[in-house]
């Protein structure tokens, strides 16, 4: 599923299979997702950042088999199971594909047994972002974490890996489904953002410890720690006047080999909230713009 120039929307588009170059690793496709970046991409909001080889083929996360390894790749053979974040120079090769090259060596690792090609195709990048942005700010045992957006994917697995730490996790979520999604997840508190402000107060005078700044306002979060109070943003809002980190997620082999790990085991849920066949991908697309709770899987 491709899209041919800024612009145009995603259609069914008939490509030839790509070679595996030296230290690449061809993937036969079986599972992918929707993640903000793809709307991005999509959006032409990219053009200017990354070079485009059209047709453009949407989808970070891939999960899926090795069909052929090129020269000088070691430790993995064809009938592999692998997953991971396609981490190409420029935009072109993407996961809502029957088949991708990716690096052998960066966002990519074994699928482990328990796991399952459909959830380990949408944990790559959402997984790996909400660890990287746990991580920035550091949760200790008791300390109040607010998490904005924690009904989409990355917000999904930040609540259960904050509160995996201890952390009292005060997670935005409309009253009803999304707050028993959240509360489900290990998130103490669930507050309505759309009275953000007051709900976070009534739990926390003071402010809170650490926030993650994944969706909504920016400055509005931000006035919500207490002083010393750390911030991560996978929005790129890093305000200067707090400790605060922009997150890119970095899908390392050992990134994702953890979250593959904890998955696997029981120790991290991957909330697929709904499947879609890869020729309706469009409506993947258009659901996961209104609005989802948990991740929205393709599968190939």
């Amino acid at each position: 599923m491709a899209f041919t120039d800024f612009g145009a929307g995603l259609e069914a588009t008939e490509l030839p299979v790509p070679e595996p170059g030296p230290g690449e690793v061809l993937v036969r496709v079986l599972a992918s997702s929707v993640n903000g970046f793809d709307l991005g991409v999509l959006g032409g909001h990219l053009k200017d950042v990354l070079d485009h080889e059209f047709p453009v083929v949407l989808g970070k996360d891939f999960a899926g088999t090795v069909a052929a390894v090129g020269d000088g790749v070691t430790g993995l053979a064809p009938g592999e199971d692998v997953f991971g974040v396609v981490m190409r120079p420029s935009l072109g090769q993407g996961g809502f594909a029957e088949y991708v090259v990716v690096s052998g060596q960066y966002g990519l690792a074994r699928i482990p047994e328990g796991l399952g090609h459909p959830r380990a195709g949408v944990l790559g990048l959402a997984g790996t972002a909400a660890l990287n942005a746990v991580d920035a700010v550091a949760p200790q045992p008791g300390e109040t974490v607010l998490i904005s957006g924690a009904t989409g994917g990355v917000g999904a697995f930040a609540v259960q890996l904050a509160a995996a730490r201890g952390a009292r996790v005060i997670a935005t979520a409309r009253p009803g489904a999304e707050a028993a999604f959240v509360t489900g997840l290990g998130a103490a508190w669930a507050v309505d953002p759309a009275d953000l402000p007051a709900r976070v107060r009534a739990i926390a005078p003071g402010g809170v410890d650490a926030a993650l700044h994944l969706a909504g306002d920016g400055p509005a979060v931000a006035a919500l720690l207490a002083d010393g109070g750390r911030l991560a943003s996978t929005l790129q809002y890093a305000p200067d006047d707090v400790k605060a980190t922009a997150v890119m997620a970095d899908p390392n082999p050992d990134t994702l080999a953890r979250l593959a790990a904890d998955a696997a085991e029981g120790r991290l849920r991957v909330p697929v909230a709904r499947t879609y066949p890869l020729a309706e991908a469009p409506r993947a697309i258009i659901d996961f713009t209104a609005g989802t709770v948990g991740k929205l899987a393709v599968l190939i």
